[in-house]
C-alpha cells in the first residue's frame, strides 16, 4: 500500500475536484492507487464538479449581511447555472454560510474561498466543489467584498430568501442621526438608478474621456463658434454627471433635491457604496440548454 501523503491527496483533488476528505478516503480505500482512486470518486458521484466547471454559471443569488453593531457589511454573489438550483434551500444555506464568513474575514474572494468550511472539510472553495457534486449543476463564488463604516445599511431587490436576491447593495455612511435609515433608502436609490461612482472623482477617468469626445463630436457638428461648443460640452458633461454619479443624482424619494442634498440635510456623510446586480458581465450562451439536449440525443 503506497503512504497517503498531502501530496498525493492534493494531487488527487486537483485531478477530480472532490473534496479532501473525500479524496483521502477514497486513496485509503483504493490503498494509495491514484487511478482507482478516481474511479472510487466517480462510482461514488463525488468526481462530477471537475466536469460541471466549464458550463456557465450566470444564475444565482446575491446576500447582503451586516453585523450585528451595524458598522460593517459584505456582500456575496454566488453563482449557479439555473434559477432552479438558487432557490434550493441548500444552495442558499451555503451562501448564507460564505456571507457570514466574509463579514468575518477581510471580505476578499481570496480569503473568503481560502476560509474553513463550515462543515469542517477542508475550505471555502471545497465546499463549493461538493455542491456541485451533489447537485450536479457548475457553481462559483464569483466576488465578495466587506465594508466598514460609522454604518452600514444594505438593500436587497427581487429578495427570493431573506437578505437574498438579484441585486444587493450596501451603502456606507458617517455621521450622526439614523444611519441605518438613511443608509437604506440610499441604497434603495442606488438599487433603482446603478450609478457608476459615488463622487465625480471617483468616476473612472476613461469613461469621462470617452464621453467627453461624443459630445465634442455632437456639439462641432452643430456648426457652432468654439467658444459656444465648449459651453455646450460642459453643459452636457454636468448633465452626464448627475445621470452617473451617485451625490449628483436627484434623490428618488424626492427628485427636488440631490442625494448630496438630502445626505447633508440628514447630517450623514457617504463613505462610499457597492452594488451587485447578479450575473452582471457574464456572457451566457442562450443554446447552452438546447445544446447539451443535442448531445445527450446523439447515439
Amino acid at each position: 500500500m503506497a503512504q497517503i501523503t498531502a501530496a498525493l491527496v492534493k494531487s488527487l483533488r486537483d485531478r477530480s475536484g472532490a473534496g479532501m476528505m473525500d479524496a483521502k478516503k477514497a486513496l485509503v480505500e483504493s490503498e494509495g492507487d491514484m487511478e482507482a482512486a478516481v474511479d472510487w470518486l466517480r462510482a461514488k458521484g463525488l468526481s462530477k464538479a471537475a466536469k460541471k466547471s466549464g458550463r456557465t454559471a450566470a444564475d444565482g443569488l446575491v446576500a447582503a449581511i451586516i453585523s450585528s453593531d451595524g458598522k460593517s457589511g459584505a456582500l456575496v454573489e454566488l453563482n449557479a447555472e439555473t434559477d432552479f438550483v438558487a432557490r434550493n434551500e441548500t444552495f442558499q444555506a451555503a451562501l448564507n454560510d460564505v456571507a457570514k464568513i466574509a463579514l468575518s474575514t477581510d471580505g476578499t474572494l481570496e480569503a473568503v474561498t481560502g476560509a474553513p468550511s463550515p462543515d469542517g472539510d477542508g475550505n471555502v472553495a471545497d465546499m463549493v466543489k461538493r455542491m456541485v457534486a451533489t447537485i450536479g449543476e457548475n457553481m462559483a463564488i464569483r466576488r465578495t467584498v466587506k465594508v466598514s463604516a460609522d454604518s452600514v445599511a444594505s438593500y436587497i431587490h427581487g429578495a427570493e430568501a431573506p437578505g437574498m436576491g438579484k441585486i444587493g447593495v450596501l451603502v456606507a455612511l458617517n455621521g450622526s442621526g439614523d444611519l441605518a435609515e438613511i443608509g437604506r433608502k440610499v441604497a434603495m436609490h442606488v438599487a433603482a438608478t446603478s450609478p457608476a461612482a459615488a463622487t465625480v472623482a471617483d468616476l473612472d477617468p476613461v469613461l469621462v474621456d470617452r464621453e467627453r469626445q461624443v459630445l465634442t463630436d455632437q456639439a462641432l457638428g452643430s456648426g457652432k463658434p468654439a467658444n459656444v461648443v465648449e459651453k455646450m460640452i460642459e453643459g452636457r458633461i454636468r448633465k452626464f454627471y448627475k445621470e452617473v454619479v451617485l451625490v449628483e443624482q436627484p434623490f428618488v424619494m424626492n427628485p427636488d433635491q440631490t442625494v448630496a442634498q438630502f445626505l447633508n440635510d440628514a447630517g450623514a456623510e457617504l463613505s462610499g457604496f457597492v452594488m451587485y446586480k447578479l450575473g452582471d458581465g457574464i456572457e451566457k450562451a442562450e443554446d447552452d440548454f438546447a445544446a447539451e439536449v443535442a448531445s445527450m440525443t446523439k447515439s
